[in-house]
């Protein structure tokens, strides 16, 4: 099937799997059923789409029904083909200066037909993969749009709040403010400062019964309100005016100038698209942080983009205005339970019923508390989370010419502008390095702050000549980049002044910083007497003893009065660097320097790293999410198959992952007190039993086999055959012939051993349900259990699912994944 369909059909089966790990699977469904949750979350955000839709349209000066109908196209067709099943579209107040600048250009039946066009834009988008690369723009300029969409919305609807007509920009109606205020319209001013102070206060009720009342939107509230009061007290206000579903004017052949039209179908594509996808990336954030969310689906963002673009295709061919995802319904959804897209569809059908039947109250409303509601979203766009996050990152000016250039120009001109600066502060950045240069005890530094280009090189030439000859120097390098340029200047200089007798020793602060091969640039003084070390080690974390690439070679015999491995005492010379040895040097065999070596280059490297992080772990303690559970064999190195750091993981290992049952008589409890103190105590959310290929456990429960099938296995009287007959239960698994065999995605098990270790971690979560504190935590739903399986050889890991089938380990995909 073509990629281009944004068909239901073209999601894998595995994307619809919504236990938790390690629960039975639910039963096949039958038919069309639609959760509570769905159809509370649905009604939720109905409530708050309808009044939102009409304020929309009538900020554009579109046909109010335009709002309602893509309010429901935006429910129905992008929540069905559209990839973020939770994110709900519809009328943005992100569109409405885009929209409002058409209609005021082209006319409103040219403004349908360029919904279409950048519908049809969208799909092709979409058909072409490039979603990811939107969510690529800056945040800076995103926020920055949306903020000056926020400040042209608030200033037009301050014209319809004081009972006028608002202008075609914001300088106009700017200028045209004071002459408003002079003739406000006091009815049209009360109904909007009532709607106002509801949506303000409402969701700051106090008590038992403001919790109850804050379950009704604050939107419904005000509008609904503002509309009793109205009628109640006769006053005379513009109403809301719905004509007849007959005269609806429907999508026309555009008419206008070809670049005028072509501007405005990309303007719309933009800012649909953008907003579409990051709020589809936002809506799986909260979706995943609510209680108990478990498993999440990740949003599609190119099935969403095809969903986005078929959905305003289909609103603009039906006389609706540009659709796309809304974040206040989105997280209203999110916020009321919703599980499924069922709830998106829901809240379009129930539009349709209210366009439809609820026509005479629909036209109670007054216009100035749609505008006064409209004028509030307007205000929110503008964010001062986001202006100290931007300013925090130091992109405020781009921000603010963004804004300032929408506010101004328009969108399109605006984010062109904004781009513009982002580049601009980009290639400052680039360009601006600080290069300094300092003595201390005899000892030079060189310190260069920034990128490191060819721009930078005759700077970082006059600091080094700086350095004496025969001095030692240190030059210390704080960026991230270096090109070709900069490499050669720094290369040839070292080489030319250690060739005159002095030392370098080149830093870098940040981690991953790499100017040359392990060693190349490494030949400075071996620091604080440290014996066979180099002083700029690139080797890294996870890099095996062996494959060390910073020790010095070791000398001939002939130029050493000592052979590489031979013990010196303390005081004597290290022949190698001419440097007394210290006292806990004396006796050390090579096994010992590893492990000297090892420590001295954590506390060199690593230490000044994550120092931070643990003394804060040292205040607070220890707050572990996970219990991991796996085999004492050295190839397993926890920390780096699961990307984890200090304070993630609370790590159990033994000789063969095994979780000897409760009661068991091992003489150990070590298994079962470490599940306890992490149930109890730390009150882990997840314990996973990890096992891994060629397990040497595994390969002697198979060696040690008894003829006899009564048995699991041989007696044994060591401690290791003690501890393996927790082992006994998993061999018995693997003998069973009428229980499914647990398998690997892709291919059969190599060999029994193999066969062994996956129903070894299978038996071994059994092993954990038949603790009391983990059945307790599995029975309130505060815990889950997982199996991993680790391939050495592969270097991959598999996670266990159980689907109807039996149980697969299968590679970690994109949809097991939470954002």
């Amino acid at each position: 099937m073509s990629a281009c369909v944004p068909a239901g059909a073209t999601e894998p089966a595995h994307t619809e799997r919504a236990h938790p790990p390690h629960s039975p699977p639910p039963g096949r469904r039958r038919g069309f059923r639609v959760a509570s949750a769905d159809l509370s979350a649905a009604v939720a955000v109905f409530l708050i789409a309808l009044p939102l839709s009409l304020g929309i349209a009538l900020t554009t000066g579109a046909p109010l029904q335009a709002g309602l109908v893509a309010a429901a196209v935006g429910g129905l067709v992008a929540g069905r083909l559209g990839g973020s099943p939770l994110q709900v579209s519809g009328p943005a107040a992100g569109l409405t200066v885009v929209t409002a600048d058409v209609i005021h250009q082209y006319g409103w039946r040219t403004t349908c037909a360029v919904t279409v066009l950048a519908g049809l834009a969208q799909l092709g988008l979409g058909c072409l993969r490039v979603a990811r690369g939107a969510l690529a723009v800056s945040p800076a300029i995103v926020h920055g749009m949306l903020a000056g969409i926020g400040v042209t919305i608030a200033v037009a609807q301050a014209h319809i709040v004081l009972g006028g007509e608002p202008q075609s920009s914001v300088p106009d109606n700017l200028r045209a403010l004071p002459a408003q205020l002079a003739g406000l319209d006091p009815a049209a001013l009360a109904m909007s400062v009532l709607t106002l102070a509801v949506l303000l206060l409402w969701p700051r009720l106090p008590g038992r019964a403001g919790h109850l009342l804050r379950r009704v939107p604050a939107a419904l509230v005000a509008v609904a309100g503002a509309t009793a009061i109205a009628a109640a007290a006769g006053l005379v206000l513009p109403l809301v005016d719905l004509p007849s579903w007959r005269s609806h004017a429907l999508a026309g052949l555009p008419e206008g100038p070809v670049l005028g039209l072509v501007a405005a179908v990309l303007a719309t594509t933009l800012v649909c698209s953008v907003q579409s996808l990051l709020g589809a990336v936002a809506v799986d954030k909260l979706a995943s942080a609510r209680p108990g969310a478990g498993h999440v689906v990740r949003s599609d963002l190119d099935r969403e983009l095809l969903g986005q673009g078929a959905a305003n295709v289909v609103s603009g061919t039906l006389g609706g205005l540009p659709v796309a995802g809304v974040a206040v319904r989105s997280t209203a959804n999110v916020h009321a339970g919703a599980v499924s897209r069922n709830s998106t569809m829901l809240h379009g059908v129930l539009v349709v019923a209210a366009a439809l039947l609820l026509v005479p109250l629909l036209e109670l409303i007054p216009l100035a508390s749609l505008a006064a509601l409209v004028m509030a979203v307007g205000i929110r766009m503008v964010s001062l989370h986001h202006i100290r996050t931007v300013t925090r990152h130091r992109e405020v000016l781009v921000y603010a010419v963004t804004a300032l250039g929408v506010i101004s120009l328009g969108v399109l001109e605006g984010v062109a502008l904004g781009i513009a600066a982002a580049v601009g502060v980009a290639l400052h950045r680039l360009t601006r390095t600080r290069i300094t240069h300092t003595e201390e005890d005899g000892v030079h530094h060189v310190h260069v702050r920034g990128q490191l280009t060819f721009l930078a090189v005759p700077r970082l030439s006059r600091a080094l000549h700086l350095v004496p000859q025969g001095a030692d120097a240190v030059v210390a390098l704080d960026g991230s980049f270096m090109d070709h340029a900069a490499y050669e200047t720094l290369q040839d200089w070292q080489s030319t002044h250690t060739a005159r007798g002095g030392t370098v020793e080149i830093t870098g602060r940040r981690t991953g910083v790499r100017i040359a091969e392990p060693g190349a640039l490494a030949s400075g003084p071996v620091p604080d007497g440290e014996p066979g070390t180099s002083g700029d080690c690139r080797c890294r974390a996870w890099t095996a003893w062996r494959n060390h690439q910073c020790d010095r070679p070791s000398p001939a015999p002939d130029d050493a009065g000592a052979r590489p491995d031979e013990t010196l005492e303390s005081g004597e010379a290290d022949p190698r660097t001419g440097r007394a040895l210290s006292a806990p040097a004396r006796g050390r065999t090579p096994g010992g320097r590893q492990l000297a070596r090892g420590l001295s280059t954590f506390q060199r490297r690593t230490a000044p790293l994550v120092r931070g992080e643990l003394a804060r772990l040292a205040r607070e303690g220890q707050r572990p999410s996970q219990l991991f559970l796996t085999c004492a064999d050295s190839r397993v190195v926890t920390s780096m198959i699961t990307s984890s750091g200090p304070g993630d993981l609370f790590v159990v290992r033994n000789v063969g992952n095994l979780v000897p049952p409760p009661g068991a008589e091992s003489g150990d409890d070590s298994v079962a007190a470490a599940l306890e103190y992490a149930v109890d105590v730390l009150a882990v959310r997840s314990i996973t039993v990890c096992g891994h290929s060629g397990c040497g456990a595994m390969q002697a429960l198979l060696d040690s086999r008894p003829a006899s099938p009564a048995s699991p296995a041989a007696p044994a009287a060591t401690p290791l055959g003690r501890w393996l007959r927790h082992g006994g239960p998993s061999l018995e698994r693997l003998r069973d012939t009428g229980a499914s065999a647990p398998r690997l995605a892709g291919r059969p098990p190599a060999d029994d051993v193999e066969q062994l270790c996956l129903t070894n971690v299978v038996q071994q979560l059994e092993h954990l349900r038949a603790h009391e504190s983990v059945a307790h935590a599995l029975k309130e739903g505060s815990l889950e259990l997982h199996g991993v399986y680790f391939h050495v050889g592969e270097a991959q890991a598999y996670l266990l699912a159980e689907p109807e089938e039996g149980r697969v380990f299968d590679r970690v995909r994109d949809v097991d994944l939470v954002v």
